[in-house]
């Protein structure tokens, strides 16, 4: 039998590409935070916003982990490519970077990927 997209699976399989793109977030947060006089290496092994977003990739990691005793690979990874949509969004209204029609438009195209995808299932 075919694995199933239940509502509570596909509600971990968001939170995951939303941890996941919350921690893309904080890594460019993290490179904007660099000081010219401390090689780079020193720069993010000492940045609180660098380990942040680490440790949130560590859990987003072991929430896959579980995610994947839950179904198959190939039901759950498209899921991964909502970060597409998610972190052009964060950016924009987080960090004020600009919001083009292009992102959206690939972000849809994308969600039709996925829907395709899993539809059926």
């Amino acid at each position: 039998m075919p694995p199933t997209l239940s509502w509570s699976l596909l509600g971990w399989l968001v939170l995951n590409a939303l941890l996941l793109s919350a921690g893309q977030i904080l890594f460019k947060l993290a490179a904007d935070q660099g000081h010219a006089l401390k090689p780079w290496w020193m720069q993010v092994a000492t940045n609180p916003i660098f380990l942040s977003a680490l440790a949130l990739y560590a859990v987003a990691t072991g929430l896959w982990v579980w995610i994947l005793r839950q179904t198959s690979l190939q039901l759950a990874y498209p899921f991964i490519a909502l970060a597409y949509l998610f972190v052009p969004l964060a950016a924009h209204f987080l960090l004020d970077e600009p919001l083009r029609w292009q992102s959206l438009a690939g972000a849809a195209v994308i969600g039709l990927g996925i829907w395709i995808s899993v539809s059926g299932r």
